[in-house]
């Protein structure tokens, strides 16, 4: 058991690392710098893509959405039509939190989503309810959106239940008018 001690030791090291989390703090010096009431402001665009556990694509999707800003808290409406002509509409209300933190709301969002911002990066973890089989399932969301151009936003999101990846989003927002982000 000795000999296996030092190959033990570099495993857990090897874990340790692949398993460290990566936080939207790291992002604080990227560019251009991301500030949600100016790129969520007016009319945006999203399209996408849903993936089963194993990465294969299952759905595609676009979506309008109408983003406002009232007294400081923002609405984002959007309206998703699917490849089957599925229609979703999802209703966020951001209010912020202090510190570049905010409460995200929606009515299928099961208590309050929190999201951080920093550089040109939005964390958003959430727990979602969705129809499942006649029934519904609750599924952490672990969202990471990136803005790589002022009006261009990339989003990656990980599906999990009971800790196990279940699925994953990739999409892009692209605002429609005028300057926004920086």
């Amino acid at each position: 058991m000795a000999k296996f001690y030092p190959l033990l030791l570099g495993c857990v090291a090897l874990l340790s690392v692949a398993c460290s989390n990566v936080t939207v703090e790291q992002y604080s010096e990227f560019e251009p710098t991301l500030t949600l009431e100016a790129f969520f402001s007016g009319p945006l665009t999203a399209h996408g893509v849903v993936k089963n556990r194993g990465g294969k694509v299952i759905r595609t999707f676009n979506a309008d959405i109408q983003a406002s800003w009232h007294k400081g808290v923002g609405t984002l409406v959007e309206d998703f039509v699917f490849d089957d002509g599925e229609q979703q509409q999802r209703i966020w209300t951001l209010t912020p939190n202090g510190d570049g933190r905010y409460i995200g709301r929606a009515g299928d969002v099961v208590g309050d989503g929190q999201l951080t911002v920093a550089g040109n990066s939005m964390f958003l973890d959430y727990v979602l309810r969705i129809p499942y089989k006649g029934s519904t399932v609750d599924v952490r969301v672990d969202d990471r959106m990136y803005l790589v151009e002022p009006n261009v936003l990339i989003n990656e999101s990980v599906m999990s239940k009971f800790g196990f990846r279940v699925g994953s989003l990739a999409l892009v927002i692209i605002r429609q008018s005028g300057p926004a982000g920086v």
